[in-house]
């Protein structure tokens, strides 16, 4: 290195500390006053508790009940604004704006000051003088920090990205909107944006609330009312996009997202996990974040059924077979009642209750019509005896002793988890499903609730299933109540008798009791632990991997929408639901009526280009319409391929013990010590269910960067480098099909592996 090179060098770097030096100043003042602002929330909550303090025993005055509710709401929001500034420590302050004061005039005119500069954080602080140190990210002050471009400078000359550890500055990265920049003023840097895409994943989303792109800040801030649909190709920025735009709703219109709710609705629990740290990492904790099998209060799915299970579940039909398992005959229920009442012996045939029954469930759910039940009983009773007072006989058969018994038997309440167990008897299964159903379809749902039953474990899309009898035949009454009437019929369903009403909300306690104590040895009474609660409403409903709902799942997410606005995120591409014309029926009946929008992004910032070429060749040959996203990145280093010699793995029923398995494992943990060398951050093995159990054992290389999972659980992750095995596998496996190869070939940002069997 010559010395004039090194005192370049040099000098650059003097330029880089001295900006650092700036920023630095502002951030400490900023921290200083984040500081004084917890100690007075602090200081304002101990006051909160002070007040209204009493100590008389025995009932309160209005007065001191006034003053206890006043303490409460002082604590409350003391005690959230201090929560808020507590989590906001690590990265507060993320941005800077240097802009053309007279070009924000709009007159022209120069001022006294010629440049403003506006500080960008992830929520606002100000000085003791009211003055911005920091303008929240959502607030309009800050949008030409995401709408600036070169084209279009919105009054800004430079836009810097800060880089902070703590409250400390470690580094800038600066993007210019003009040609020429005042002389005074410093450009470090290739750009933010570059340098955040290079940056190692770890096993958590990160947010990108420093680097949101113009078309992306377009979607964040679009109006609330309505649908508003995000599309694109993998890699897009479309699940991050979605979850700013729930933290700008919140800051938009608090009252009414925070109280009405937000729900993100995501494919499986690696993906919540995976998401869930971005929301309160912007300052917003009270959305409610679910997967698809965790919906439905006291019921929490994780398995998967087969490819065609899972088809005949989600299927708009099961919604025939579930209304005709709704209104079946309690197995092994009694099958008429005879009773000696008021002097006089009666009989209610099989006939007869089949009418009672069938009567009743046309106007009332199940469980909450157990008092017209009786009406009805008591009336078939009565019409058989002559001579007797109605009202004094109608007192004795209520109170009836043998009635009693015989209503709990012939008309229990019913947990809609066991009203679904009813279709593990084939009897009964296809009875409910004929004319509906095909017969190998009976089997398949015959054989995946038995197999619920045998383990215990209830899959993704029986939850769909539980929350639509749930809708049918009501929650289960503890104690008597006043019965409510067929007005809290489902809405979703094509029962014109019923006509169309709403659920009301009400919120249930999602978490069990856990420990020995609590659990239930008999896999059957596993899956009845808890009790199944009716669905909260929400004001706002964001749907991640949209393009994978059943028509089931759609109407589960519509009885939490009823009056709610929409944020909808998909890629048809990578879609592992069958029937697209279905679905997207049962998509717009869950919307309803209102205004729909919609933002596509095209531009693809997760994979390196060599990355994507890969993926894009594979679905052009299958899918030529597919989205194909532009990538913007290049690593230089092409995607390795690798074959196992056969026999393969796949030719056996217990991949393990196939011969040459031990070379696939070899093979594939050879590959991800190339890769753990290679990047920094996570590495993924992605291979068909299958093959999970017997490569487990590599998620131990690495320490904790090694995840090994199926192309369903990799849905809406990322990861540094992936390890894709055995593509044909994926393929056969899975209902996407091809499109679930896909998922799995676009999860790497830097490096790829393919093995093929």
């Amino acid at each position: 290195m010559t010395s004039s090179t090194h005192a370049e060098e040099r000098a650059a770097h003097d330029v880089v500390s001295a900006e650092l030096r700036v920023e630095q100043e502002h951030v400490d003042l900023v921290y200083a006053e984040l500081d004084n602002a917890s100690r007075r929330a602090t200081q304002v909550e101990r006051d909160g508790l002070a007040r209204g303090r009493t100590s008389r025993s025995g009932d309160l005055r209005d007065e001191e009940l006034t003053g206890l509710f006043e303490r409460d709401a002082l604590v409350y929001h003391a005690a959230r604004r201090r929560h808020s500034l507590d989590t906001q420590y690590e990265g507060l302050v993320f941005g800077r704006l240097d802009l053309d004061a007279s070009a924000l005039r709009h007159d022209g005119r120069d001022g006294e000051d010629h440049r403003e500069v506006r500080y960008i954080g992830r929520l606002g602080v100000r000085n003791a003088e009211y003055e911005p140190l920091v303008i929240d990210w959502r607030a309009p002050a800050a949008s030409p920090f995401y709408r600036a471009t070169p084209t279009d400078p919105h009054g800004v000359i430079r836009r810097r990205v800060l880089q902070c550890r703590g409250s400390r500055v470690v580094g800038v990265e600066d993007d210019l909107m003009v040609a020429e920049p005042p002389a005074d003023l410093v450009v470090v840097g290739d750009g933010a944006l570059l340098a955040a895409l290079t940056r190692s994943r770890g096993r958590q989303m990160r947010d990108i609330v420093a680097t949101i792109q113009q078309h992306q800040d377009e979607a964040i801030r679009a109006p609330a009312q309505g649908v508003t649909e995000i599309t694109g190709g993998p890699g897009t920025g479309k699940t991050v996009v979605a979850l700013h735009r729930a933290a700008y709703l919140l800051y938009a219109d608090r009252r009414r997202y925070e109280t009405g709710g937000i729900l993100v609705v995501g494919p499986s629990a690696s993906y919540t996990a995976y998401i869930e740290r971005v929301l309160p990492s912007l300052g917003e904790d009270t959305v409610t974040l679910r997967s698809l099998g965790d919906l439905v209060d006291a019921v929490t799915a994780t398995r998967t059924d087969p490819p065609e299970a899972a088809a005949v579940k989600g299927s708009a039909r099961m919604r025939r077979v579930l209304s005709r398992l709704a209104r079946e005959a309690v197995p092994d229920g009694p099958s008429d009642l005879r009773v000696f009442v008021a002097g006089h012996a009666v009989r209610v045939d099989a006939t007869t209750l089949d009418a009672i029954r069938a009567r009743v469930l046309r106007q009332h759910q199940r469980n909450l019509a157990t008092g017209t039940v009786l009406e009805e009983l008591a009336e078939a009773a009565y019409r058989q005896v002559d001579g007797v007072d109605r009202a004094s006989f109608r007192r004795a058969f209520d109170t009836h002793d043998t009635v009693r018994t015989f209503l709990e038997e012939w008309w229990p309440q019913l947990d809609p988890r066991t009203v679904l167990l009813w279709l593990g008897d084939e009897d009964v299964a296809t009875r409910v499903a004929a004319g509906v159903l095909t017969a190998s379809e009976v089997r398949e749902l015959v054989d995946s609730v038995r197999t619920a039953a045998a383990t215990g474990q209830w899959s993704v899309a029986d939850v769909a299933l539980i929350d639509d009898l749930t809708a049918r035949i009501g929650q289960v009454v503890e104690q008597p109540r006043e019965e409510r009437g067929f007005y809290e019929i489902e809405t979703l369903d094509d029962l014109d008798a019923f006509g169309v009403t709403e659920l009301h909300p009400s919120l249930t306690a999602r978490e069990l009791p856990t420990g020995p104590e609590h659990t239930a040895a008999d896999p059957r009474d596993r899956l009845l632990l808890g009790s199944v609660g009716r669905p909260a409403s929400y004001a706002h409903v964001l749907v991640d991997e949209a393009q994978d709902l059943s028509p089931m799942q759609w109407r589960m997410l519509g009885r939490r929408g009823r009056s709610a606005s929409w944020t909808v995120v998909g890629d048809a591409a990578q879609s592992s639901w069958p029937d697209a014309v279905e679905a997207l029926s049962a998509r717009e009946e869950a919307f309803g009526p209102a205004e729909r929008r919609s933002f596509h992004m095209t531009t693809n910032y997760r994979n390196a280009r060599e990355v994507f070429d890969y993926a894009a060749e594979v679905i052009r040959a299958h899918v030529p319409d597919a989205d194909i996203p532009l990538a913007v990145r290049e690593t230089g280093v092409p995607v390795r391929v690798r074959s196992v010699p056969v026999p393969t793995a796949r030719q056996y029923d217990d991949p393990a013990s196939a011969p040459r398995w031990s070379t696939v494992v070899a093979i594939v943990a050879e590959s991800v010590d190339d890769l753990l060398d290679e990047v920094e951050g996570s590495i993924a093995v992605i291979c068909p269910a299958e093959h999970v159990p017997p490569l487990l054992q590599l998620s131990s290389l690495g320490g904790d960067r090694v995840t090994v999972l199926d192309p369903l659980s990799a849905k809406g992750l990322e990861f540094d480098a992936t390890v894709v095995v055995d593509p044909a596998g994926v393929v056969s496996a899975t209902a996407g099909g091809v499109r679930s190869l896909y998922v799995a070939l676009t999860r790497a940002a830097h490096r790829m592996t393919v093995v093929t069997l």
